[in-house]
């Protein structure tokens, strides 16, 4: 496998400032519900076959915890009425989980962090039905999926130019789990 140097990919994410995970803490969920309904109407206009390629786990309940912040979501991928909502804690029942730093997360679906590396670092922690864990990744692995381009990019240039900022900050945060696995 080439070393993380040659290929582009950052092995380790950066983490968010444990102050700003306390800043947003007492914010109310609600209004981030729309903002998930909007990303994932833009996810399947841009990559309309992304559900369809999770096969029989596409009716699953996948829990995606970013560790770095004081609440989750819960991802109903169901083609043609995905379903995707804002909890301060993971409910029972999920098919399957995910746990990570949200940059980690973020970077395993756009393909500039390596999920397996992640996975064996112990920076990412998966619960639950595996198969579906990993159908979920590959299906948004192959979608190469640009979030800042799908929060952002209605802003015109300047969306695209703040997108760019955000992930350049993102690089100059501290590194997760310290060192890397190897």
């Amino acid at each position: 496998m080439p070393e993380p140097e040659t290929t582009g990919l950052r092995v380790m994410p950066p983490r968010l400032p444990p102050w700003l995970s306390r800043a947003v803490a007492p914010l109310p969920l609600a209004p981030l519900q729309p903002a998930l309904a909007l990303m994932l109407a833009r996810i399947g206009r841009a990559h309309p076959d992304l559900y369809d390629r999770l096969g029989e786990h596409a009716e699953k309940r996948f829990g995606i915890d970013p560790t770095d912040l004081p609440f989750a979501f819960v991802l109903e991928p169901r083609p043609g009425r995905p379903q995707a909502r804002a909890v301060r804690a993971l409910p029972e029942g999920l098919d399957a989980s995910i746990r990570g730093p949200l940059a980690g997360l973020i970077g395993m679906a756009e393909g500039t962090l390596d999920g397996d590396a992640l996975f064996f670092s112990r920076v990412l922690w998966v619960e639950g039905d595996v198969a579906a864990s990993l159908a979920l990744r590959n299906a948004i692995d192959d979608a190469r999926i640009d979030f800042g381009k799908l929060l952002l990019g209605g802003f015109g240039p300047l969306g695209a130019r703040l997108a760019d900022v955000v992930r350049e900050r993102m690089r100059a945060l501290p590194v997760a789990g310290g060192s890397s696995w190897n």
